[in-house]
């Protein structure tokens, strides 16, 4: 199955927001955006001042538009938080086995 890289660049000022949809966009992670994905490692972005950016993560997903799909869905986009989504392909060359424990169940395993 294909991997890729999901990068979520958030509009400034959305500290207050993020606090709060937080919780939601952990469960979303947790549970794959309800198993359109395999999110193997996930964290925020930061800028040069330390202040959060946004997100990415490594998705395992069947398609391109599930991996879009999840990232569109996740309640940070949802609520308005991430400006932009870039959803780039990994090589077939990627070494998905050098990530410890997934951060949601990989997909084809329940």
């Amino acid at each position: 199955m294909p991997f890729f890289l999901m990068r979520c660049l958030h509009h400034p000022d959305m500290d207050l927001l993020r606090d709060e949809m937080r919780p939601r966009h952990r469960e979303w992670v947790g549970g794959g955006g309800r198993g359109l994905v395999s999110v193997l490692i996930g964290s925020a972005l930061i800028d040069e001042a330390g202040r959060s950016s946004g997100n990415f993560g490594i998705l395992e997903a069947k398609t391109r538009a599930d991996a879009e799909a999840f990232a569109n869905g996740d309640p940070f986009s949802v609520a308005g938080i991430v400006a932009t989504v870039e959803v780039t392909p990994l090589p077939a060359t990627f070494q998905a086995d050098r990530i410890g424990a997934p951060m949601s169940p990989r997909l084809g395993s329940g």
